[in-house]
């Protein structure tokens, strides 16, 4: 029985022991390059919320989560208020030169392959809010502000007939939400899907194939969707016509300790250079 009580006790640490990892690593972070950084994201760190999956100390969720409003109460608001938003966006839409492209919008980190095909981001908050492009959507950003845990908040604008090629997100500290807001004939004739497969194995292999058995999820004008984007995932609009929905990362619900370390690196990721140029890059133009 002691045995068994040092082991429990020795797991329960493992967590503690976990968290002061990370926030070495964080402190390396700012030396790194860029691809450095990303590979610390995206391969370091799963990593360790993989255990912590593995041990439930965090929930392991399903390629698309259909009952994201146990997760997220508050995003009932935006749908009660989704034409709103949808009017605002539209508006925005109508002057669409004007929008700034990913390449401009991501921070540095979105330069090349799936950000060379024709897709807009009108940012409203990137840690923080952008104080101009609010000023364009003033009752999007009001709602949002309602919703606890929006790290990042835009109208992602999909150009005709283009596809983001299978890929895997950066870190499962986040959560993605889309809320469907101009959606071609509203997918009458499926035309504008959603793609998400989570094989950990695809994943360690580096297997992008497996994307073409998983099932698609179609957008549709008001209705939302929450998946984990660290899992591989593609997406198209196979229509003649722009297809845009309200793309949030939402702070993945954690247990305490957890959710501060969380906050805590968010916080001092966007001291990050490359992120701070959003402020700058992301703001559409007059």
């Amino acid at each position: 029985m002691g045995g068994i009580g040092w082991l429990d006790r020795l797991e329960s640490a493992l967590p503690i022991a976990l968290v002061l990892a990370l926030l070495v690593g964080l402190g390396l972070l700012f030396r790194l390059s860029r691809k450095a950084k990303k590979l610390l994201l995206k391969r370091h760190l799963r990593h360790a919320w993989r255990w912590l999956e593995e041990r439930g100390l965090v929930e392991k969720t399903p390629a698309l989560v259909h009952d994201y409003h146990r997760l997220y109460p508050e995003l009932a608001i935006l749908e009660r208020h989704f034409e709103v938003i949808q009017k605002e966006c539209r508006e925005l839409m109508a002057a669409s030169d004007r929008i700034p492209h990913i390449r401009q919008s991501g921070g540095q980190y979105t330069t090349r392959g799936i950000h060379q095909v024709e897709w807009k981001t009108f940012m409203l908050k990137s840690g923080r809010f952008l104080p101009q492009n609010c000023a364009r959507a003033p009752e999007t950003a009001r709602l949002l502000r309602r919703i606890p845990g929006v790290e990042t908040a835009f109208f992602s604008i999909l150009g005709p007939n283009q596809h983001l090629r299978a890929h895997w997100g950066y870190y499962k500290g986040f959560l993605r939400y889309h809320l469907g807001l101009v959606v071609p004939d509203d997918n009458r004739d499926g035309r504008c899907w959603l793609r998400v497969n989570d094989d950990r194995n695809a994943y360690d292999k580096r297997i992008r194939s497996v994307i073409e058995e998983t099932p698609k999820y179609y957008w549709h004008e008001g209705e939302g969707i929450v998946f984990d984007d660290t899992y591989l995932h593609d997406a198209a609009n196979e229509s003649d016509s722009p297809r845009a929905v309200l793309f949030l990362d939402l702070r993945r619900p954690l247990p305490w300790a957890l959710h501060a370390l969380n906050v805590a690196f968010l916080a001092l990721a966007r001291l990050d250079p490359a992120l701070r140029s959003i402020h700058r890059d992301a703001v559409m133009k007059d």
